[in-house]
C-alpha cells in the first residue's frame, strides 16, 4: 500500500480506538453524575439529529474543496470539542444543555469527515487496490470496535471518565495530523448553489439502477435490523444467560466481521456487488437462531456467518462507488448513502417495543428477518447489481512452468 494510505489507516486505526473510549466513558460519566437513561438518550439522540441535519452538506463540502482539508478541520473541531467534555467532567460540573451542546458540534464536524475521507480514499491507492484498501480498512475498523470499548473500560475504571474523554481527545489529534501529512490532492471544478450541488449528487444516484436500487433496499434493510439490534439485546438477556450472552455474542459479530473482511481482503470477484449481495442474505441466518434452536452456540455460529457476509458486502458496495461514480461526486453520494442509514435505523429501534407489545418478540423477528432477506434479494432482480462487473481487477496469476 502506499504513504498515503499508511497514514490514512493509522490515523483512523487511532480514532477508531478513541471512539470505544468514549462509548464507554459517556454512559459512565452521566450516570455516576445523577443522570440516567433519560439524560443519556437526549446526548445520544443529540448526535443523531446532528448528523441527520448536517451530512448532506459534510458530501457538498467534500466535493467543493480539498478532502484532507476538510478532515483536518474536523478533527480539529472534535479535539475541541471532546477535550471540553473532560474538561467539565474533571472539574466536577455536570451540565447536561453543555454536554449536548458539545455533543452536537462534535457529531457536526464527524458528519463532515466522514463524506470526506470516502472521497479521498480512491485517491490513495491504485485502482486495482480499492478493494484490498477498502477490506483493509473494513478489518481495522472492526478490530478497533472489538479492542476500543475494552480498553476504554479498563481505563475508565482505573482512571475515571474523563481519563476515557481525554484519549479520545488525543485521538483526534493523532487522526488530524495523519490527515495534514497526507500528499494527495483532487481536482476540483467551479462552486454551484448548494441545493444545486445536492441536487446534482441525487441525480448522480437516480442515474445508476443499482445505485438507486441499493439505496432504497439498504432503506428498508436498515428498518428491519434496527428492531432487530433492540430485540436480541432483550432476547439475549431473558433466554440467553443475561450479560454474559451479551458479551459472548457482541465477540462472534466482531469476529465475523472480521472474518469477512478478510474474504473481502483475497476473494475479488468480476461482479462483485452481485457477490456482495449474495452474502447480505446470510445476516436474517443470525436473526432467526435468536428463534430457533434458540440456544446461545447456534446464535454464536448465527453471528459469525451473518456479520461475515455484512462485512463482505460492505466493502463490495463501497468499492462499487469508488470505481463507477465519478470523483467529483464521491462525497455528495456517500453522504446520500449515510443518510439513508442514520433515517433508516432510528425508525427500526422506536417501532421494536409497540410491534412486540402487540405482536411478541419471536413473531417480530420472523418478519424482520425476512425483510432483511427479500430487500437483499430484491437487489439481484435489478439488471445492474446483478451484472454490474469491476473496472478494475488483479491480473490472474501466471502459473509456474512444468
Amino acid at each position: 500500500m502506499t504513504r498515503d494510505f499508511r497514514l490514512l489507516a493509522t490515523g483512523q486505526t487511532l480514532s477508531w480506538l478513541g471512539n470505544g473510549f468514549q462509548t464507554v466513558a459517556l454512559a459512565v460519566a452521566v450516570v455516576t453524575h445523577g443522570g440516567g437513561a433519560g439524560d443519556l438518550g437526549l446526548v445520544m439522540a443529540s448526535s443523531v439529529v446532528t448528523m441527520l441535519a448536517v451530512t448532506l452538506f459534510g458530501g457538498v463540502w467534500a466535493d467543493r474543496l480539498q478532502p484532507r482539508h476538510v478532515m483536518v478541520v474536523s478533527d480539529l473541531i472534535r479535539l475541541v470539542a471532546t477535550a471540553g467534555i473532560a474538561v467539565m467532567f474533571i472539574g466536577g460540573g455536570y451540565h447536561l444543555p453543555v454536554l449536548c451542546a458539545l455533543t452536537v458540534v462534535s457529531a457536526g464536524a464527524g458528519a463532515f469527515f466522514t463524506p470526506a475521507m470516502s472521497a479521498l480514499k480512491p485517491l490513495l491507492v491504485p485502482a486495482s487496490r480499492l478493494q484490498p484498501a477498502n477490506a483493509t480498512l473494513s478489518m481495522l475498523q472492526t478490530a478497533c470496535g472489538i479492542a476500543g470499548p475494552a480498553l476504554g473500560g479498563l481505563t475508565v475504571a482505573a482512571f475515571g471518565a474523563p481519563a476515557g474523554f481525554a484519549v479520545n481527545a488525543a485521538s483526534f489529534l493523532f487522526s488530524g495530523v495523519a490527515a495534514g501529512l497526507l500528499r494527495v490532492r483532487a481536482e476540483r471544478g467551479p462552486r454551484e448553489p448548494m441545493l444545486s450541488e445536492l441536487a446534482a449528487g441525487w441525480q448522480e444516484i437516480r442515474s445508476r439502477d443499482w445505485l438507486i436500487g441499493g439505496l432504497f433496499g439498504a432503506t428498508v434493510y436498515h428498518i428491519a435490523n434496527g428492531m432487530i439490534l433492540v430485540l436480541v439485546q432483550v432476547t439475549a438477556v431473558q433466554r440467553l444467560g443475561g450479560a454474559p450472552a451479551i458479551g459472548w455474542v457482541s465477540a462472534a459479530e466482531g469476529l465475523g466481521g472480521l472474518l469477512g473482511s478478510a474474504l473481502a481482503l483475497r476473494f475479488q470477484p468480476r461482479r462483485l456487488l452481485r457477490a456482495g449481495w449474495l452474502t447480505l442474505l446470510l445476516m436474517p441466518f443470525w436473526a432467526l437462531a435468536y428463534v430457533w434452536p434458540g440456544m446461545l452456540t447456534a446464535v454464536l455460529a448465527g453471528a459469525i456467518i451473518g456479520y461475515g457476509g455484512l462485512m463482505f458486502f460492505g466493502v463490495a458496495w463501497e468499492t462499487a462507488i469508488q470505481e463507477r461514480v465519478p470523483q467529483a461526486m464521491l462525497g455528495r453520494v456517500a453522504s446520500w448513502d449515510y443518510l439513508t442509514s442514520f433515517l433508516a435505523m432510528p425508525v427500526g429501534n422506536a417501532l421494536a417495543g409497540p410491534l412486540t407489545a402487540r405482536f411478541g418478540v419471536d413473531e417480530v423477528l420472523v418478519v424482520c428477518a425476512f425483510v432483511l432477506f427479500a430487500a437483499s434479494a430484491s437487489q439481484l432482480l435489478i439488471p445492474g447489481s446483478r451484472n454490474l462487473t469491476r473496472v478494475t481487477a488483479e491480473p490472474a496469476p501466471i502459473p509456474a512452468p512444468a
